[in-house]
């Protein structure tokens, strides 16, 4: 006689899954430091892959060299992206007496609204001036000692990123077969259902974010242009950049844009400017988004953005960018795990997918 299975309760059950998402965060604040470059080299190998298994068959690499070849084309492509954004920057520092006489002349400006708004006059706006410029004086060393080891570490995490990617796309049959073993060779077919979707989606979605990474940046520089902003090219650039930041991304941009474009124009120019990146923020959320990248990972705007802000939390700015690519891969991951499919389905982003899983779940 077949012995019954035992189902817990829900509330026991859901526990147990709380009490995991819980230790699985502590485990991903503890490990930053190895887990923070890790992921970022797991997504640069899975967009890497074509290229190195490309030069494998046609070209007759072995393993080792193309994984090589690889990391130094997307060392290339980011370095011309710098070099680009650097020749920007220097033709703006050239301008530096104008800009200069620019804020002299804002800050005179701002000083006398002041002056008549909070009758603060001169002599007073000046001292607290002074004693604030003292104290940041008075730290500067600290600051400058701060920044030298923040960028002494960026560094190190983008060497580690390198040498994460090409460990991973050496040894990724060795990973693969590990996990198949590892579950076992019944779930075999459920294991490479994942990995494979896990490699198609994070690839399909890195590519659309450069894809509509590009588009913005061109029709920021296109439109800038039109109106004859003078660093056109450098504040298109900055807005396609900034706009992978999700959510938050857009404002930054924003911010620095209309800065640099009053530093170097005027009022009304700075005003055009801020009218021309958020409608083309509008169209990007509502058009390009959509098709380009939305398409690729459905997800809940609002876990989405929840992610965002947890992401930021743990991990910083690295956190921001790598949110959506991790809580995609757990969605594939709830999907294709029967127990852990009404969470696939919270984190679902398209409604007619989630409609037609309601639908069956009512049917059953």
């Amino acid at each position: 006689m077949p012995t019954k299975k035992l189902i817990a309760p829900f509330y026991e059950r859901l526990a147990l899954t709380l009490i995991g998402f819980l230790a699985l965060g502590y485990l991903i604040i503890v490990g930053k430091d190895i887990l923070d470059p890790l992921i970022f080299g797991f997504i640069f190998a899975i967009l890497l892959l074509p290229v190195s298994n490309f030069l494998e068959k046609k070209l007759r690499l072995p393993r080792s060299m193309s994984s090589l070849v690889s990391i130094l084309l997307l060392v290339g492509l980011v370095g011309g992206i710098l070099y680009l954004v650097g020749s920007q920057i220097s033709n703006l520092s050239h301008d530096w007496p104008m800009l200069k006489k620019q804020v002299e002349q804002s800050l005179h400006d701002l000083q006398q609204w002041v002056q008549s708004a909070f009758h603060i006059d001169a002599d007073n706006q000046l001292k607290y001036v002074q004693d604030a410029s003292k104290k940041i004086m008075e730290s500067g060393t600290d600051v400058v000692s701060t920044t030298f080891g923040a960028v002494s570490s960026l560094m190190i995490f983008y060497v580690f990123i390198l040498i994460f990617t090409f460990f991973i796309l050496l040894y990724r049959r060795l990973l693969i077969r590990f996990i198949i073993w590892v579950f076992r060779d019944e779930n075999h077919a459920v294991v490479m259902d994942i990995v494979e979707n896990i490699q198609s989606i994070l690839r399909q979605y890195i590519l659309g974010l450069l894809l509509e990474m590009a588009i913005v940046a061109t029709v920021a520089i296109t439109v800038f242009w039109l109106i004859g902003i003078k660093y056109a090219v450098l504040l298109g650039i900055i807005v396609g950049l900034f706009n992978i930041i999700p959510y938050i991304g857009i404002f930054s941009a924003l911010v620095l844009s209309t800065v640099i474009t009053f530093a170097t124009g005027n009022i009304s120019k700075a005003i055009t400017v801020v009218i021309s990146v958020i409608s083309i923020h509008a169209v990007d959320a509502n058009f390009l988004l959509p098709t380009i990248v939305g398409s690729k990972v459905r997800l809940n705007a609002l876990i989405s953005f929840i992610g965002i802000i947890l992401g930021e939390m743990i991990w910083g700015l690295s956190g921001m960018f790598l949110s959506i690519p991790v809580i995609a891969i757990f969605k594939i991951i709830f999907d294709r795990i029967e127990s852990l499919k009404p969470w696939g389905y919270l984190l679902g982003g398209d409604y007619e997918s989630n409609k037609k899983v309601a639908e069956e779940m009512e049917t059953e």
